[in-house]
């Protein structure tokens, strides 16, 4: 299905929720008119939102809120964060030289068919878990199919569910160089990174956790591996534990930011209720 369609879809959809303002927007949102569901995948941005131990976080000051002199109502803020925290995008230039930056990603790459695989029976036991080839292989052997040619891949480790607690959700609640020996989260193995770029033509990937490699990673192998082949990574994803395991898309639309090596992400997943 074309980008283009689905984006059109999209707005249909959202144009279909006549009171938008009411819904829960981490939760399901279902138009009346229509069989398809919303499925928020992005954690908001707040004073809570999780950055890398060395990274800026996030900061929202006020320029007015009120009533101004002429008699109406106004509010506006500023805002000020890094490139990489909360629900955000790895650019493939983050960690490849000749890798595109957040503004050349081709939207083929963030709008199309996905797919789920759970790991998180593994991952809540084990925070130093890696996801593995086997991991792949046991999902095509369960699900019947191969992982599909220009797929959009999520990774469910079940982590989502201890944001914003930095200890449970990063191991650590300290920040900064010394706060890196201290992380502790899964993410995928370099040797399952190898066998996705080599064997599957996949579009992009995405986690639950704050980055595509393990929490004690010392040299990132899995981001290297996929952005040097310009497969932009998703990381801090939520809700995926309401997503089935395929036949289901994705839209994941990062700031628009020139030379970005990375942005904030508002990625929803579109999925046909079976009635």
């Amino acid at each position: 299905m074309k980008p283009t369609f689905i984006l059109f879809s999209l707005l249909i959809l959202i144009g279909c929720n006549k009171n938008p303002t009411s819904q829960d927007l981490n939760s399901p949102v279902e138009s009346q008119n229509s069989k398809k569901q919303l499925i928020d995948l992005s954690h908001s941005f707040s004073d809570e939102t999780i950055y890398w131990v060395t990274a800026k976080e996030f900061s929202l000051d006020t320029v007015f809120q009120g009533e101004t002199d002429k008699g109406y109502y106004y509010s506006a803020n500023n805002f000020s964060t890094a490139e990489h925290g909360g629900t955000h995008i790895d650019a493939p230039i983050h960690f490849s030289k000749k890798g595109q930056t957040v503004d050349e990603i081709p939207l083929d790459n963030l709008i199309g068919d996905a797919i789920k695989i759970d790991v998180s029976k593994k991952a809540l036991n084990n925070p130093d878990y890696q996801i593995s080839i086997n991991d792949f292989t046991n999902w095509e052997k369960t699900a019947q199919i191969q992982i599909p040619d220009g797929s959009i891949v999520l990774l469910q480790t079940g982590f989502s569910k201890y944001y914003p607690d930095k200890v449970k959700y990063l191991g650590t609640d300290k920040r900064g160089e010394e706060a890196i020996k201290l992380l502790h989260f899964p993410g995928l193995s370099a040797e399952a990174a190898e066998w996705l770029v080599k064997n599957r033509n996949i579009h992009a990937i995405g986690i639950d956790t704050p980055s595509i490699d393990y929490g004690q990673s010392q040299y990132f192998k899995s981001h290297v591996t996929l952005l040097s082949q310009n497969i932009p990574v998703f990381e801090n994803l939520t809700n995926l534990e309401k997503l089935p395991e395929k036949e289901f898309k994705i839209i994941a639309l990062p700031m628009k930011i020139k030379g970005g090596s990375g942005a904030p992400l508002r990625i929803v997943a579109i999925l046909n209720n079976k009635k």
